[in-house]
């Protein structure tokens, strides 16, 4: 299915077997998944039609219109813009169809383990270790992961960890599919500088995956990696959003609602701020484009620094601009929020929170470092570890 029209047609036919006010939510999603209008350029029976990635906006649309329930994308944002595009591209025909719908209707929320104590901008120094039982098959992993959002609400987990410390660190690692609810699995909060605690970090004890979880060959994590960290800095630098929308909407309310508040040195540094996030929000839209042709690559990276830098300089200049004020803070409760709500909060909030986005996701000097090589083409920084057997680097 290629056409718009035809697509249009199919959605509102959709509708019609399905009224969103007479449908409960979890039916209505499910409906939507099975028939294909879910993410249009996945395969049949996954969720989609095998149409070009294009046309989900045709589908979204029409459901908008019709006031139709989301899968409310913010809380499962994991699953969508990480663990989905990985099990597509590695997973068996099993995993797919196991994983897959669950997924996209929210009835399953997904975290990420792959950050840890020793090994986050190195991330391919991971220690965690995956051991293969001969006698079942299963692999029982022991480790330590860090920083994963969501652990606290998660039933499943993308997971790397090492199964060969002889290989050079890159090469002896595997990825998996854990299972949060394992016994060996202890989930413990991190409250961060906000008050809350959105991160945490994970214990592996003993954890016994099946091999039938594993993504990929065994020794071939770090390529099964990519895909997810691809993702993931296009699903964070990468988000669609209107005009004036995410960190620079409230600076832009304040000013205009509040006279009193004006300087001429804070026009100026709103005015291009202001600028910047236009562009970062029109080159967003044009990444989402050349997504239809094929796999993220390093051009998100790009993208996740502009996010990164933008919403810190924004907010710093909206706790300015409103002087006393902006030393206020709400809440210091400590919370375990399911979601990152930066617009739903109070200058405060939004000045500490975007502290974190220059780490999170790739902190921002790797993504230099990725934007120099895989970008501009600049000669690779030297690592001497490249060729060293993992269990000889020093630690």
């Amino acid at each position: 299915m290629t056409d718009a029209a035809e697509l249009r047609t199919r959605t509102r036919e959709f509708l019609a077997a399905h009224p969103p006010a007479s449908t409960a939510r979890d039916d209505f999603l499910k409906a939507r998944f099975d028939a294909g209008l879910a993410w249009v350029h996945y395969p049949e029976g996954l969720g989609g039609l095998g149409a070009p990635r294009s046309l989900q906006a045709v589908v979204d649309a029409e459901l908008e219109a019709a006031d139709a329930p989301d899968n409310d994308p913010r809380r499962i944002g994991i699953g969508l813009g990480m663990a989905a595009p990985t099990v597509l591209g590695f997973g068996t025909e099993e995993q797919k169809r196991r994983f897959l719908r669950p997924l996209w209707t929210g009835e399953e929320v997904w975290c990420q383990l792959f950050s840890e104590p020793g090994a986050g901008s190195d991330l391919a120094a991971l220690g965690t270790r995956a051991v293969r039982d001969e006698a079942s098959g299963d692999w029982i992993v022991n480790g330590q992961k860090v920083w994963t959002s969501s652990a606290h609400t998660a039933r499943w987990a993308i997971l790397i960890a090492r199964t060969d410390p002889d290989a050079p660190k890159h090469r002896g690692i595997t990825y998996f599919v854990c299972d949060m609810t394992d016994p060996g699995v202890e989930v413990r909060p991190l409250r961060q500088i906000t008050g809350e605690a959105e991160f945490n970090e994970v214990f592996l004890t003993d954890v016994r995956i099946p091999d039938a979880h594993r993504l990929g060959a065994v020794g071939e994590g770090w390529k099964v990696a990519q895909t997810t960290l691809m993702n993931e800095r296009v699903s964070i630098g990468g988000m669609r959003i209107p005009r004036e929308g995410g960190m620079i909407g409230p600076v832009a309310r304040a000013w205009r609602d509040r006279p009193e508040l004006r300087t001429h040195d804070l026009h100026q540094r709103l005015m291009k701020l202001w600028v910047d996030a236009e562009v970062a929000r029109l080159t967003g839209e044009r990444l989402r484009q050349q997504l239809v042709a094929g796999q993220p690559g390093p051009e998100g990276s790009g993208m996740k620094l502009g996010f990164a830098r933008l919403n810190q300089e924004i907010s710093g200049l909206e706790v300015e601009l409103l002087g006393e004020e902006g030393l206020l803070y709400d809440d210091w409760t400590m919370r375990r929020p399911e979601i990152v709500d930066f617009t739903g909060r109070d200058a405060g909030y939004r000045y500490l929170r975007s502290k974190g986005n220059s780490i999170e996701g790739g902190t921002s000097e790797v993504l230099l470092n990725i934007v120099a090589e895989r970008v501009l083409g600049l000669p690779s920084e030297p690592r001497t570890d490249k060729d060293v057997a993992w269990k000889d680097l020093a630690r």
